[in-house]
């Protein structure tokens, strides 16, 4: 099969099983979420170390996007500090704790925690926190990696557990294990990752949920408008203004 159909095949496949399976809970997901900004308060979203990082840059300031969203960009987990460095940093226990703490993660907050395979030591003890703080912990994973993963392996958090076991709000990308979908003829490798379409799938089906519960409730959805737009800026304007001072990465 050609490589390009045979990504989109896949890539539609696992978008498609998500769309299949996890709609009800997304929409339990967008209720919490919906509530949470009804009381003024923050999504927060961490993308715990490696490519998984992206998740809290593709929620954040983006046209379409809700407004009151945190995002955890601590440059220790972001491969722009180093790639082999944040794979050693996701690894570290107690690493991430007080990161959550400086950035006022709290009680009847929301908490969405991101990670491809869900049982690095700063996935777990990001959810582990953040529902010791009060919070509302949302985790986005894939069951095939954590499930699969030996017990044994470094990657592992100390405890072993999984995020997908440990999360108030289970959502589930469908991840197949490998990340990596296409196979060439001669390359003893899978290549082309669906990890970060995957996740960023189930956080913009997410948002648009949201939406839909907040406008259902009667409450005017914050959205940013593209600044490339015209009136984008007046428009962002007055979100800019009253949340400036308040999220540190605005």
């Amino acid at each position: 099969m050609d490589v390009i159909r045979q990504y989109h095949e896949a890539v539609t496949t696992m978008l498609q099983r998500i769309a299949d399976t996890q709609s009800e809970t997304i929409r339990n997901a967008a209720r919490r979420l919906a509530e949470a900004i009804a009381q003024d308060r923050y999504i927060y979203v961490i993308g715990t170390g490696g490519h998984s990082y992206i998740a809290a840059e593709e929620m954040f300031w983006r046209a379409g996007g809700l407004v009151p969203i945190y995002p955890v960009l601590d440059p220790g987990l972001s491969l722009s500090q180093g790639a082999w460095r944040s794979n050693l940093i996701e690894r570290t226990p107690g690493y991430i704790i007080p990161i959550l703490k400086y950035h006022g993660l709290g009680k009847g907050d929301v908490l969405i925690v991101c990670n491809a395979y869900g049982i690095n030591a700063a996935t777990i003890d990001a959810a582990q926190e953040g529902k010791r703080l009060g919070a509302t912990v949302i985790g986005v994973t894939s069951t095939e990696f954590a499930t699969r993963t030996p017990a044994d392996h470094p990657s592992r958090h100390p405890s072993r557990q999984n995020l997908h076991e440990i999360v108030d709000i289970f959502l589930n990308t469908w991840l197949p294990y490998g990340d990596a979908v296409v196979e060439v003829p001669g390359c003893p490798q899978k290549v082309a990752p669906a990890s970060s379409l995957g996740t960023a799938f189930v956080l913009h089906c997410l948002v648009a949920a949201t939406v839909e519960e907040l406008v259902r409730r009667g409450i005017e959805p914050p959205i940013w408008m593209s600044a490339n737009l015209p009136g984008g800026d007046e428009a962002n304007r007055k979100h800019f203004d009253k949340h400036l001072r308040r999220i540190k990465f605005l």
